[in-house]
């Protein structure tokens, strides 16, 4: 069956940066609509980017000019580049796979994904 299996977690200073990885099984990621999504203890899931297959991608404004999505073709993985992280960027964060090429809802839409990686932790201390 499809797994995605998020990596690169960790606990870095206010203003460091990490980046993490998410890698597929039998699920080509350049094929599909892929998300990363956070979630805190007590909250739901929300989305933060997503990428379509043509490359072309989206995030939420609180991560806009700080965090990229990115897909690797050759290693069959997605990626996400956090800059500038700040205490309110502390969650775990977790790897999403449309059934669909067409992101439709996109990272807003947490029903229009259908395959997640357990998570990562990132955490930034005040």
């Amino acid at each position: 069956q499809v797994q995605l299996e998020e990596s690169g977690g960790g606990s870095v200073q206010a203003g460091g940066s990490l980046r993490l990885a998410c890698a597929a099984s039998r699920l080509t990621v350049t094929s599909h609509c892929m998300a990363w999504f956070r979630q805190t203890p007590g909250n739901e899931r929300a989305g933060i980017a997503h990428i379509e297959t043509s490359g072309t991608t989206s995030s939420a404004d609180s991560v806009q000019g700080r965090f990229t999505i990115s897909k690797d073709n050759t290693g069959n993985t997605l990626s996400l580049q956090m800059n500038s992280l700040t205490p309110e960027d502390t969650a775990m964060y977790y790897c999403a796979a449309s059934l669909f090429s067409s992101c439709r809802g996109g990272y807003r839409s947490t029903p229009s994904f259908h395959y997640w990686g357990q998570g990562t932790q990132v955490t930034v201390p005040p």
